[in-house]
C-alpha cells in the first residue's frame, strides 16, 4: 500500500506529461536560461533560529553541483527551499527562471528528488513501484512501460523487476529510488545524500549512473557527507556552515586555495619539527598527536621534511576536498 507521503511527494515533484528519456534535448530546453537555480540572499528561519542566512547560489544548465557542510550547516534547508518543500522567509529563489514563491507548481513539475530516506512501497515489486508512480503522472501505459524498462536497464535492475522492495539490498533500493526520480523526465535532479549507508561497491555503482546522467546533460544538485563523492562527481560545489556559504568553486581550485596540492601527515611529531615549521612559517595544522603540513608536490619543503624529519611515521599524499572541509569548518565534534 502506498503512503499518503509517497503519493503527495510524487504529485508535488514530477511532471506527468514528459515522455523523453533523461538527458534528451536538455540543452534545447535550457537555451534561454542562464542559470537553472539562482538564489539571492535566501533565508530560512525556525522560530528564533536562522538555518539559512542570506545564501547566494547559482547553478548552470548541465552542471553537477554539490552542497557540503557539517550537520546543521543549512544545506538540507536550502535544497528543501529549492524544490518547494519549505517556503522562503526572505530573499528570492528562481528555478528555471521562475520565482519559486509564485510558480512553485510549474517548477515542481520539472524536478526529480531522491531523498535520503527510503520511501519505496515495500509491498510492491520493483517494476510495480515505477508503474504505480507513472499513474500519478497520468502517463500512457505504453509510454510508462517503455520508460520503466529503459530505467530498469539503465540502473541494472532488469533482473529484479519482479522482486519485492523488501527483498532488495540497500544499494539496489537506492538505484530504484533514482530510477523512480527519473520516471517523469526531470530537468533538475536533486539528490539528498544518495549513498549514505551503502557499501563501497554499491556507492561506486550509484556514482557510475550519476556520471552517465551528467554526460547526458542533466543538471543535478547533491548533498553529501562524503568528500570523495563530491570531488569525483561534481563540477562545482559550495561549502556551508552556520547557514552561510563560506567557500564556492571547483573542487581542485578549492583544494589549491584552502589546502595544498601535496600534504604530509606526521604522527607523533617531535619538538624539532614543530620548531622548524613555526620558524619558517610553513603552512600546517598541529593536532597534537599529528602534524599536517601543506606544501607543493615534489618541492624543496617536501624533500627537506622527508630527509630531516620523517621516518615511518610520515605519510605523503595529494591534498583533497576533506582537507578543505576540515580547515574551513573545523575538526571539533558538533551536536
Amino acid at each position: 500500500m502506498v503512503s499518503d507521503l509517497q503519493v503527495n511527494d510524487c504529485r508535488m515533484v514530477f511532471d506527468c506529461t514528459e515522455t523523453e528519456w533523461p538527458g534528451k534535448n536538455i540543452e534545447k530546453r535550457h537555451e534561454d536560461i542562464v542559470n537553472i537555480i539562482e538564489a539571492r540572499q535566501i533565508v530560512k528561519r525556525f522560530g528564533q533560529f536562522t538555518a539559512v542566512d542570506g545564501v547566494n547560489l547559482a547553478v548552470e544548465p548541465g552542471e553537477f553541483f554539490a552542497l557540503l557542510g557539517p550537520n546543521g550547516a543549512g544545506k538540507t534547508s536550502t535544497i528543501r527551499m529549492i524544490y518547494g518543500f519549505s517556503p522562503l522567509d526572505g530573499g528570492r529563489l528562481d528555478v528555471f527562471g521562475m520565482d519559486i514563491t509564485s510558480d512553485w507548481r510549474k517548477i515542481r513539475s520539472r524536478l526529480g528528488v531522491c531523498q535520503q530516506e527510503n520511501t519505496l512501497d515495500p509491498d510492491l515489486t520493483v517494476g510495480q513501484n515505477l508503474l504505480l508512480y507513472s499513474r500519478y503522472f497520468e502517463m500512457e501505459k505504453v509510454i510508462a512501460r517503455r520508460r520503466a524498462e529503459e530505467l530498469l536497464d539503465f540502473f541494472a535492475l532488469t533482473g529484479k523487476r519482479h522482486a519485492k522492495v523488501r527483498e532488495l539490498s540497500g544499494g539496489l533500493a537506492r538505484r530504484l529510488q533514482l530510477a523512480r526520480a527519473l520516471m517523469a523526465e526531470p530537468e533538475l535532479l536533486i539528490l539528498d545524500e544518495p549513498t549514505t549507508g551503502l557499501d563501497p561497491q554499491s556507492r561506486h555503482q550509484v556514482w557510475d549512473r550519476l556520471l552517465a546522467l551528467r554526460k547526458r546533460g542533466l543538471t543535478m544538485v547533491l548533498t553529501t557527507h562524503y568528500m570523495d563523492e563530491a570531488e569525483n562527481l561534481c563540477n562545482r560545489l559550495a561549502i556551508m556552515d552556520h547557514g552561510r556559504v563560506i567557500a564556492e568553486g571547483r573542487p581542485r581550485d578549492l583544494i589549491t586555495e584552502h589546502a595544498a596540492e601535496s600534504v604530509i601527515e606526521i604522527d607523533g611529531p617531535g619538538n624539532d619539527l614543530r620548531k622548524y615549521v613555526r620558524e619558517h612559517d610553513v603552512e600546517h595544522d598541529d593536532l597534537g598527536e599529528r602534524l599536517i603540513i601543506y606544501t607543493e608536490p615534489r618541492g624543496e619543503l617536501e624533500s627537506l621534511i622527508r630527509d630531516r624529519f620523517c621516518a615511518e611515521s610520515c605519510r605523503f599524499r595529494a591534498g583533497n576536498l576533506e582537507d578543505v572541509f576540515l580547515r574551513l569548518t573545523g575538526r571539533e565534534l558538533r551536536e
